[in-house]
């Protein structure tokens, strides 16, 4: 069975930075793409972004784009999330996830049901 852990999450004021990781075991991550999500009090979980298997493709939602970036690395099993310039509306339990079902490896989506394995979550709190 596929693994992820999340690790990095924390308290940080507006304006802000954090990396979140997402380490994989069990299973090798070059053969995934990987999706970052969130989910937020009372909300529905979103898709935050998404790197193919390669890492030479990645997707964004455009609440996040130009300050959160994606990267992996592949002989680390391991996947990031840079976060820069939080808001308070960033604030949220940030899940990563896996999906061997892609456009030649590129993410298909940032849609929940498109990822098969999830971890745990980690929670960022953005609060002054």
């Amino acid at each position: 069975q596929l693994q992820l852990v999340e690790s990095g999450g924390g308290l940080v004021q507006p304006g802000g930075s954090l990396r979140l990781s997402c380490a994989a075991s069990r299973f090798i991550i070059d053969y995934y793409a990987i999706g970052w999500f969130r989910q937020a009090p009372g909300k529905e979980r979103e898709g935050v972004s998404c790197i193919s298997r390669s890492g030479g493709s990645t997707n964004y939602a455009d609440s996040v784009k130009e300050r959160f970036t994606i990267s992996r690395d592949n002989a680390k099993n391991t996947v990031y999330l840079q976060m820069n310039s939080l808001k308070p509306e960033d604030t949220a339990v940030y899940f990563c996830a896996a999906t061997d079902v892609t456009y030649d490896g590129r993410c298909r989506g940032l849609e929940t049901t498109e990822f098969t394995s999830w971890g745990q979550g980690t929670q960022v709190t953005v609060s002054s």
